[in-house]
């Protein structure tokens, strides 16, 4: 793999899947594997990837690593608010809230709600 296991959902603007919806979240890699169909799995060592960033570019003294390792950078992020995102951003609150599913399209900072 290119990346280690993704097991925790980003909160700072991205919509991406809860942590129950991430496969890795709660298992182990050889789990991950059998869910998949996969004979093996392999992640990149977060370590690994964080020498490789600085190897680049040794200006960078930090980056965000909070979907591999749950570390968020603000400090703030609680098991709790992370279970209350869940609730609201999960496929089925999204069927369930069909205005967040409405369209609005944004040129050249003109808003078009359709």
């Amino acid at each position: 793999s290119a990346a280690p296991a993704v097991r925790y959902p980003y909160v700072y603007g991205i919509d991406m899947p809860t942590t129950d919806e991430l496969v890795a979240s709660n298992r182990t890699t050889e789990e991950v594997a059998a869910y998949i169909g996969a004979d093996r799995l392999f992640y990149q060592d977060l370590d690994d990837l964080i020498e490789a960033v600085w190897q680049g570019n040794k200006s960078i003294t930090e980056f965000d690593t909070s979907c591999f390792s749950g570390c968020y950078a603000t400090g703030d992020i609680t098991q709790e608010y992370l279970v209350s995102l869940g609730l609201a951003r999960n496929d089925t609150a999204q069927k369930n809230n069909p205005a967040s599913q409405e369209t609005v399209g944004i040129h050249n900072g003109e808003v078009d709600e359709k």
